[in-house]
C-alpha cells in the first residue's frame, strides 16, 4: 500500500486494473487497507489483502497514525513471501519523515526488509531500460560519504550484487563496473587518494575472487551507451551518482529491486508524490515496471 496519503495506492489500483489482476500465471494482491484501496478505484475484495490496523487516506496530507497500517502492509506481505504464499513482493512508496515520527526506528524500506527476512545485508539497485545502479552508499550526507566507502563494504556490496545477476537477472557470467568517487576518478591522486587507497584493492581482490570487474572509472564517463555495453550492472559510491543517470534513462519506468533477501522485492523507483495524490496525475508505468520485473525474478529463481 505504501503511504495512504500519497501516490502509492492510486498507483497500485491501476497497474492491477491494467494487468488485469493477473502476471503471468499468478494472481496478484493488494496488501493493506481495504478500504484506501476502494477509495483508489473499483477493486474486487478477493483482490485485497488487509490489514488489521485502518488508514486514512486524505491525498496529500501526511498523517503519523497512518505509519501503523503502512508498516503493518509491508510486514505482512513478507511473511506471505517468506511461508511461499507470495513468489514477491513489491511495495509502494513510503514517508520516511511520517514513519519516523512514529519511531520506526529504520531509514527506509530496504533497512526493514533486511531484519524481517533475517538478511545480513540488504543492497539496493535501480533497473532500467539497458541499465542497472547499485549505490553503494545511500541515504546519507555527501559530507560523510568518503568515511563510508570501505574496501570491505565495495567488496561485499559486489559480490551480493554479482549473486542477484546470475540468480535473478539470469546473467551467466556478470560483469559489474565501478565508479570512483572522485571526479576524473581521483586523476592519478591529483583530484582524491580514495581510488588508489580504497576502490582498486577492493577491485583487485574481487578479480581475485574471481569476478569480473571494472574500475575504478571516472563516473562521468560510466553512462553513454558504448559504455554500458562493456557491463551488466554500475558499483556507484553514492546516491546521486547512480540514480541521475537511471532517473535520466529510465525515468517513467525505473524500477527499485533489493538485493540479498530471501525473497523478491521490487518498487516503483518514485516517491510518494503528495503534490499530486489524488489528482489523477499519478502515472503507473513504474508500478507496472516494478510488477513485471519482480515475477521474472521470481520465475528466474524458480527455473
Amino acid at each position: 500500500m505504501g503511504d495512504p496519503a500519497g501516490i502509492g495506492p492510486e498507483v497500485a489500483v491501476a497497474a492491477y486494473a491494467a494487468l488485469g489482476g493477473r502476471i503471468g500465471n499468478r494472481a496478484l494482491r493488494l496488501v493493506g487497507d481495504a478500504d484506501v484501496f476502494r477509495s483508489c478505484g473499483g477493486v474486487p475484495p478477493e483482490a485485497i489483502v488487509s490489514t488489521r490496523a485502518h488508514a486514512t487516506r486524505s491525498p496529500g496530507k501526511a498523517d503519523v497514525t497512518n505509519a501503523i497500517a503502512t508498516i503493518e502492509a509491508v510486514t505482512l506481505a513478507v511473511g506471505m513471501a517468506l511461508k511461499g504464499e507470495a513468489c514477491a513482493v513489491t511495495t509502494a512508496p513510503i514517508n520516511k519523515a511520517v514513519l519516523m515520527q512514529a519511531s520506526f526506528g529504520f531509514l527506509g524500506h530496504t533497512d526493514y526488509l533486511a531484519k524481517l527476512t533475517g538478511a545480513p545485508r540488504a543492497v539496493m539497485m535501480l533497473v532500467g531500460e539497458g541499465l542497472r545502479v547499485i549505490p553503494l552508499t545511500v541515504h546519507i550526507p555527501i559530507a560523510e560519504v568518503p568515511r563510508a566507502v570501505t574496501a570491505s563494504t565495495i567488496v561485499e556490496t559486489a559480490e551480493i550484487a554479482l549473486a542477484a545477476l546470475r540468480r535473478d537477472f539470469s546473467v551467466s557470467h556478470p560483469r559489474l563496473a565501478i565508479a570512483g568517487l572522485n571526479p576524473h576518478a581521483g586523476e592519478e591522486g591529483v583530484l582524491g587518494s580514495e581510488e588508489a587507497d580504497v576502490i582498486a584493492p577492493a577491485v583487485a581482490e574481487l578479480k581475485r575472487r574471481g569476478h569480473a570487474v571494472l574500475g575504478p572509472l571516472p563516473a562521468d564517463t560510466m553512462f553513454h551507451a558504448e559504455a554500458r555495453a562493456r557491463y551488466d550492472a554500475a558499483l556507484c559510491m553514492y546516491h546521486d551518482q547512480a540514480l541521475i543517470p537511471i532517473k535520466t534513462l529510465s525515468f517513467w519506468d525505473g524500477v527499485n529491486v533489493t538485493l540479498g533477501l530471501p525473497i523478491v522485492r521490487t518498487s516503483p523507483d518514485h516517491g510518494t508524490g503528495f503534490d499530486i495524490a489524488g489528482k489523477g496525475l499519478a502515472d503507473p508505468r513504474s508500478m507496472i515496471a516494478a510488477i513485471r520485473l519482480a515475477a521474472k525474478m521470481a520465475d528466474a529463481r524458480a527455473g
